[in-house]
């Protein structure tokens, strides 16, 4: 597999990391009393443990290069030391603080059974099949979205940031500004992490190594697509016919 192909694959995997019920958290659907469940999902899925995660990528490979930039992603995201000023699993919490949630809920989550797989997924994968897959789901997938052909391609346009008053939380739920520190220390640093994750994967992973990093690229996104769905159902949020999320039929109507 050559360089040019194994792009456009890896590319061709995140332009599909997009969820059908992602406009229903987006748009104040789910009804705020619920809003919990997807904050705790995702916060014991990867958010709590998103370091280790880079860690495992760390301790295996053997490129110096690499591991300087997968440090410095470790560093930030541990401590907070060079942006954010707070380890950022911390300010996630600060979401939901905002939000005026029961942090004591975040102590003990039960995975949702689509979410246990997703997250039994990213322990074997990122411990035990190497350090470029390691490095590819938890620095591209993990940490991406589906514009990352505009991170890597400078002739296309980025997705400009909407005004942090107008963000979803802030808008729709009546959070304080105060509390999306998370948001703002992601815009700061998430052109470096992303420039950095494209170069480790596109340049040093050795051709051999490829399709094994596609084939986990495409795992990573089935059973993110399933987690999301037993996140969707959680927060009583169903696909309508025309694809688009609604409300569940027990729930219609209902504003948080």
């Amino acid at each position: 597999m050559d360089r040019e192909t194994f792009l456009e694959l890896l590319l061709s995997v995140m332009e599909r990391k997009e969820h059908w019920a992602w406009p229903a958290f987006t748009s104040g659907m789910v009804p705020k009393q619920r809003l919990h469940l997807h904050f705790e999902q995702e916060y014991a899925t990867y958010v709590r443990d998103f370091p280790v995660m880079v860690g495992w990528a760390y301790v295996q490979c053997p490129i110096a290069e690499v591991r300087r930039a997968l440090a410095e992603n470790i560093y930030e995201e541990e401590t907070g030391a060079l942006v954010a000023g707070k380890p950022h699993p911390e300010l996630f919490l600060r979401y939901a603080r905002g939000l005026g949630m029961d942090l004591s809920r975040f102590e003990n989550v039960k995975l949702l059974p689509a979410a246990l797989s997703y997250r039994d997924f990213l322990d074997h994968t990122i411990q035990r099949r190497g350090w470029e897959t390691a490095a590819a789901v938890v620095t591209i997938f993990i940490e991406g979205t589906k514009d990352e052909r505009s991170e890597i391609d400078p002739t296309l346009p980025k997705p400009r940031p909407k005004p942090l008053h107008e963000h979803p939380l802030v808008k729709h739920y009546g959070m304080a500004l105060e509390y999306l520190a998370l948001t703002k220390a992601h815009r700061q640093v998430e052109g470096d992490h992303r420039a950095s994750a494209w170069k480790a994967v596109l340049n040093f992973v050795p051709e051999p190594k490829r399709e094994v990093v596609i084939s986990a690229m495409e795992e990573a996104l089935a059973h993110w697509l399933g987690y999301r769905d037993d996140v969707a159902a959680a927060c009583c949020i169903e696909r309508g016919p025309d694809g688009r999320p609604r409300l569940s039929a027990n729930l219609r109507g209902f504003r948080a």
